[in-house]
C-alpha cells in the first residue's frame, strides 16, 4: 500500500513571517517535521506543496525534491487543507502514480518524532486504513468548564452549572493537536470542501507536542521546550 505525507507550506504567513523556514532551534523549521517523516521510513514520497520559491529552495537543499507547485488559487488565508491535498493526489494521479495512503503532516510540528508517526501508521493499519487517525491532545482542564468572556468583561458559562462538578467525574476531552492525520487516499479524493470531522480515531500526543505556534511568543516558547528535550536525550 503506497503511503504519501503531505506537508503543506504556504509561504505567506503574516504572524511570524516565513515561519515555515525561519530557524527554530538551528535549523529551518520545516526540515524538522521533514527529518521524522523521512526517519520513520513509513513514506514512498514526501512531498511538500508550496507556492513559494523560497521555501522550495530550502526544501530541496535539505534534500526533498518538489515534483509540482502548489497553484497561486489555493495558497491565500481562506483555503482549507483538504483541497490542497487533493490537488497533490490528483496531480501525481495524472503522472501515473497512486497513492492508496496519504498522511498530512503540519508544516510547523518540530515536537513530532518518528516514534509518533510510527505509532499513528500502526493505529491506521489496526483498522485496515478505514479511518483516519488524528494526532490529538488532552484538553489542560474540563471543557464543561469554558466560559466566554462578554464585550464588557463578563464571563458567561459555556455549561451552565458544570463548575460544581469535579474533575475526576468528567470525561477527558480532546482537541485536534494541529501536527499530523493519517487518511485513506479515496477520504481526501471524495471530500467536500473542508470535509468531515466524523470518522476519526485519536491517537494521544502529549501535552507539549501540541504547542500552537502562532505568534512570537508562543515560538520562544516552543524552542524552550524543544532545547531541553534535546538536553535531556544527550544526558542519557
Amino acid at each position: 500500500m503506497k503511503r504519501l505525507a503531505i506537508i503543506p507550506a504556504r509561504g505567506g504567513s503574516k504572524r511570524i513571517p516565513k515561519k515555515n523556514i525561519r530557524e527554530f532551534c538551528g535549523q529551518p523549521m520545516i526540515t524538522h517535521v521533514l527529518d521524522a517523516a523521512s526517519e520513520s521510513g513509513l513514506f514512498d514520497l514526501i512531498h511538500v506543496s508550496t507556492e513559494s520559491d523560497a521555501i522550495r529552495s530550502v526544501v530541496e537543499q535539505f534534500g526533498f525534491p518538489i515534483d509540482f507547485m502548489r497553484p497561486i488559487d489555493l495558497a491565500d488565508d481562506h483555503t482549507p487543507i483538504m483541497p490542497i491535498l487533493k490537488y497533490v493526489l490528483e496531480e501525481y494521479r495524472n503522472r501515473g502514480v497512486r497513492f492508496e495512503r496519504v498522511a498530512l503532516l503540519m508544516a510547523c510540528a518540530p515536537m513530532i518524532t518518528p516514534n509518533d508517526l510510527c505509532g499513528a501508521a500502526a493505529l491506521f493499519d489496526a483498522h485496515h486504513g478505514k479511518k483516519a487517525v488524528l494526532g490529538v491532545a488532552e484538553y489542560p482542564c474540563p471543557v464543561e468548564w469554558a466560559f466566554r468572556r462578554g464585550s464588557s468583561g463578563e464571563l458567561v458559562p459555556m455549561q451552565p452549572g458544570m463548575f460544581s462538578v469535579r474533575s475526576q467525574d468528567l470525561a477527558t476531552a480532546y482537541y485536534d493537536a494541529g501536527q499530523f492525520c493519517f487518511m485513506p487516499s479515496e477520504r481526501v479524493l471524495a471530500a467536500v470542501g473542508a470535509g468531515s470531522d466524523e470518522g476519526f480515531l485519536g491517537y494521544p500526543l502529549k501535552g507539549h507536542q501540541a504547542i500552537d505556534i502562532d505568534t512570537l511568543e508562543d515560538w520562544r516558547f516552543a524552542e524552550l521546550i524543544f532545547q531541553s528535550i534535546r538536553q535531556d536525550a544527550q544526558r542519557k
